[in-house]
């Protein structure tokens, strides 16, 4: 999806950014009494290469705060300052209140440093597989920071990567301990489909051959095979898709940036890693008021 398109995907993010704003300012913003009303511009540098994202969320800040905030860079767009005089690229102009754009500062940057540096993540593996002809999908997974889900999400978006599923609402994923809850693939899967109907795929995670085939045959949609070796992955996914064409085939367990390209194969529909968004560094970026 094109990065562009993505802020027209996001709910309303009013009650997203004032909690945010309570969080950081919950009675007295003493330093804002220094700076006062005055009316002030800022300009928003990058500092370090990357992809931009957060954009939506960077600018519902500022509007929250009665500010405005003009782009120079569209999100989606890699950054290099590296090619910019003074090594530092202006991606936006913020204009209010002087005290309100402070108000804002640190909570603005803060998400736009994150995203970026996860859509910057996800765009380095989107590159790997395009690099290797690969036509299935990179995925995100859930492992996600609560209270930043969607901030999190929308950047592997901006990056190029498939979210994988938002919540538990999104689909029925079978992991192992519900597997072990209910008895057996095969009462679980089925047990899935009597609640969740014909509307949500039902994927089962799964740590053999043996175990994929069972969750095919009791109705599951997706398998994972977790935790494989590539050799003993591609093997099982080419004997999946061989007796299964229409069953989704995913790998997940340990998938790196460095590992990624082991694993992609025409058997395999989809390659899921919290790599792309856990423990991945910030974009930086600073914002300065005009002086």
């Amino acid at each position: 999806m094109d990065a562009a398109q993505c802020s027209h995907l996001l709910p309303p993010l009013g009650d997203l950014v004032r909690s945010w704003i309570k969080e950081d300012v919950p009675s007295f913003d003493y330093g804002g009494a220094v700076v006062g009303e005055t009316d002030q511009t800022a300009s928003l540098f990058a500092k370090s290469k990357g992809v931009l994202a957060g954009v939506p969320f960077f600018t519902a800040v500022f509007t929250e705060l009665a500010c405005t905030v003009e782009w120079h860079v569209k999100e989606g767009q890699l950054i290099d300052p590296a090619e910019a005089d003074g090594g530092k690229v202006k991606a936006a102009t913020v204009s209010g209140k002087a005290r309100n754009i402070l108000m804002g500062e640190r909570i603005a940057l803060n998400v736009l440093c994150r995203s970026s540096g996860i859509a910057t993540k996800t765009r380095t593996l989107v590159d790997i597989k395009t690099a290797n002809a690969w036509e299935g999908d990179v995925a995100g997974t859930r492992k996600t920071t609560p209270g930043f889900r969607l901030v999190e999400k929308h950047a592997m978006l901006v990056g190029g990567a498939d979210m994988h599923r938002v919540d538990l609402s999104s689909m029925v994923m079978l992991k192992d301990n519900h597997i072990w809850s209910h008895g057996s693939i095969t009462n679980a899967v089925k047990q899935a489909r009597k609640l969740c109907g014909f509307a949500l795929k039902i994927e089962v995670e799964c740590g053999s051959l043996e175990e994929a085939q069972e969750a095919i045959a009791a109705g599951a949609n997706i398998v994972m095979l977790d935790n494989f070796e590539p050799p003993a992955f591609k093997e099982a996914a080419q004997t999946i898709k061989k007796a299964s064409p229409s069953v989704i085939v995913e790998g997940s367990g340990g998938i790196t940036e460095a590992s990624i390209a082991n694993y992609m194969s025409p058997d395999v529909d989809i390659l899921s890693t919290s790599s792309i968004h856990q423990g991945v560094p910030h974009m930086d970026f600073s914002l300065k008021v005009a002086h």
